[in-house]
């Protein structure tokens, strides 16, 4: 169910309807034989830079763009409801969308339980292939509706079913239409990408401010920022299915004669099934996941639990509602998996008889037994986990014998490591930060990346946000150490020991779609508002996507080699430096690449919680409708995760389009 990155594939460039010909060799960067003495030259740099100059971007390389974005949200403001754009298709697009997910709703509703769960059953069971095969999606299916309706939150798991299907329809149709693009034409697959990349270290938040500002706080605006955010995985693995089509299939299909449109339907879009329920399976928790940040601009829903019981502090209603999202999100992840793994095997016509007949009965039947969840079926959950959690705050938060407690780690984590580290940012000139991530990325990434980093970088200070983005790099910086220091001994415990990675199985998927706002709440009551209760739910929330990582790229390092360094007398920990280590290098640092956007994305949320920095600018420019100062700091953030992502991510090599 997580939205991690899968390992890079081998690069096979083709030709001529798929016809193989030698990839190009990744880009090498002609300062690695002088790595040592490149860092050797950055620690001696830095420092005697901090000493001769004083930190701070120049003045005069400064833009400021608050003004004119804020006068640009003024004349939106002033002519929403008379200038010919908003009128004549704006208005009907705001239309179209509430009276989708109003339509859509009004029919869950109107449905009730007795006729949801029916329904779900019998297409999670017709989807899984049917027989005996469909009888587990099926009581999934049905158990984890029954689940959102026993936890109390019935109505708002309809409300925000509605918006879930209403964006996954129009996310996968967008995200097919523009994978079909890049995986026929290269010339789209180069515009696309940095689009795509973008879109991924962008923050949630960032995507509402212009919505929020042309269609106000409601449905629209919610369901357009979910379907642009949804929309990249489906785009992608759509993309990577048309392309990797077995060469051999396109020649002979080409052979008998067929052209270019009917080998897409009938070679290349049946083989990219897998690829493409996959992405299904991605959009729908890419959507999921937005649903509840878009309650912030009023989706309602769970989301809107989520929300409410961040701002009042109340981890049961809370959890109670992440665990209802849970539920949702292993219903669908289960079905849309038990659908791509059927990977085309036809369902008799019986099945589908009688998978259509349980719901037509249910739709039937459920409008006439009850209107809502029944009362008498409720378990309230909330009361135990905040009493829980209060009896975990009295015994840890001060007053611990030796320890001293949380509020006292909270105060010297900031005073020996935040503090010193921002404080050392701040200090350097901008010049030799620059020189620094530029040569680091160059070392990493080749020149390309170098370039890329710079120039995010500088982006950042010629918008006049130079002090707060290092201000929000100081914490990321942090958070990422965290969490690769435990992610990577976690991943390196769960590659070799199977009853660590079983048990851990379970809790990974649930952390990985629980809300991020979720993580805020009990750290919040653990360390007070502030930067360390921000760090530490970036951490834990990125930690299950750098294990699972870390441990597919240690588990795929060749048997050969690890058999041939237990034959030397190699220990354990010597198999794991020496051989798995270094050949797992680029599965390490996609785990180090996912974990980086994964701690950006919720340290921009602890601007709720006293993060401060940039996403305390773009909680602010949402909040208070200061359009200028929100997009300022979603750009500045949109640049430091540019910046990082190159910073931990390898060249690629490219990979040429099929000529149809």
């Amino acid at each position: 169910m997580s939205a991690t990155k899968s390992l890079p594939p081998v690069a096979v460039d083709r030709a001529e309807d798929g016809a193989p010909t030698p990839a190009p060799r990744p880009e090498r960067s002609p300062l690695r034989p002088v790595t040592p003495a490149v860092l050797l030259a950055l620690a001696l740099l830095l420092p005697t830079a901090a000493l001769l100059a004083d930190g701070g971007w120049p003045q005069a390389l400064r833009l400021d763009l608050a003004p004119s974005l804020d006068s640009f949200a003024d004349w939106v403001v002033d002519n929403r409801d008379s200038h010919p754009v908003f009128l004549y298709f704006l208005l009907h697009l705001s239309n179209t969308a509430t009276d989708s997910v109003d339509a859509v709703h009004g029919l869950l509703t109107g449905a009730g339980w007795a006729g949801v769960l029916p329904l779900a059953a019998a297409l999670a069971w017709y989807a899984a292939g049917a027989g005996r095969k469909g009888v587990g999606p099926a009581l999934i299916a049905a158990g984890s509706l029954a689940g959102c309706g026993l936890l109390g939150l019935w109505e708002q798991t309809t409300g925000t079913l509605a918006l879930m299907l209403v964006s996954v329809a129009a996310a996968t149709v967008l995200g097919l239409l523009l994978g079909l693009a890049c995986g026929l034409s290269d010339t789209a697959q180069r515009l696309l990408r940095p689009v795509l990349d973008t879109m991924q270290v962008l923050p949630a938040f960032a995507y509402l401010l212009p919505l929020v500002l042309v269609f106000g706080i409601g449905t629209p605006s919610a369901l357009i920022t979910t379907v642009i955010y949804a929309a990249p995985p489906m785009v992608r693995m759509t993309s990577l299915g048309l392309r990797g089509t077995d060469a051999g299939v396109l020649e002979a299909s080409r052979s008998l004669g067929s052209t270019r449109r009917q080998r897409l339907w009938t070679a290349r879009l049946p083989m990219a099934r897998a690829q493409l329920f996959l992405g299904l399976n991605q959009t729908i928790m890419m959507a999921l996941s937005m649903v509840v940040i878009a309650s912030v601009v009023g989706a309602g829903g769970l989301g809107e639990s989520v929300y409410q019981a961040l701002k009042t502090r109340d981890f049961g209603q809370g959890l109670t509602a992440g665990l209802a999202i849970v539920l949702v999100a292993v219903w669908l992840d289960r079905t849309t998996a038990a659908a791509g793994a059927r990977a085309g095997t036809p369902v008799g016509r019986r099945a589908a008889g009688l998978a259509l007949a349980v719901a037509a009965a249910g739709l039937a039947v459920g409008p006439r037994l009850a209107d809502g969840w029944p009362a008498p079926l409720t378990v309230d959950i909330a009361a135990p986990l905040n009493a829980g959690v209060d009896w975990l705050v009295a015994s840890v938060y001060q007053d611990v014998p030796v320890l001293g407690g949380s509020s006292v780690w909270a105060g010297n984590f900031t005073t020996w490591v935040l503090n010193p580290l921002n404080d050392g940012l701040q200090t350097l000139p901008w010049w030799s930060v620059l020189l620094a991530a530029g040569a680091i990325a160059w070392l990493v990434g080749g020149r390309r990346a170098a370039l890329t980093t710079v120039l995010a970088l500088s982006c950042t200070g010629v918008l006049g946000i130079w002090s707060k983005s290092l201000y929000t790099l100081s914490q990321v910086l942090v958070a990422i150490a965290l969490t690769l220091l435990t992610g990577f001994a976690l991943g390196i415990l769960t590659a070799r020991v199977r009853t660590v990675e079983r048990m851990l199985r379970p809790v990974f998927d649930a952390m990985q779609t629980l809300p991020q706002f979720i993580y805020l709440i009990p750290v919040v009551q653990l360390f007070n508002a502030g930067r360390v209760a921000a760090i530490t739910a970036a951490a834990v929330y990125a930690l299950p996507a750098v294990v699972r990582v870390t441990a597919q790229g240690l588990r795929q390092v060749s048997p050969g080699a690890m058999e041939a360094s237990r034959s030397l007398g190699a220990t354990t920990w010597q198999q794991i430096r020496d051989v798995q280590w270094p050949l797992a290098r680029p599965a390490l640092l996609v785990a180090a690449n996912q974990g980086v956007v994964l701690v950006l994305a919720v340290v921009v949320i602890g601007g709720l919680v006293g993060g401060g920095g940039l996403g305390f600018d773009v909680v602010k420019g949402l909040t208070a409708g200061e359009l200028g100062t929100g997009l300022i700091a979603g750009t500045g953030i949109v640049c430091l995760g540019l910046a990082l992502d190159r910073l931990t991510q390898p060249p690629q090599t490219s990979t040429a389009a099929a000529r149809r």
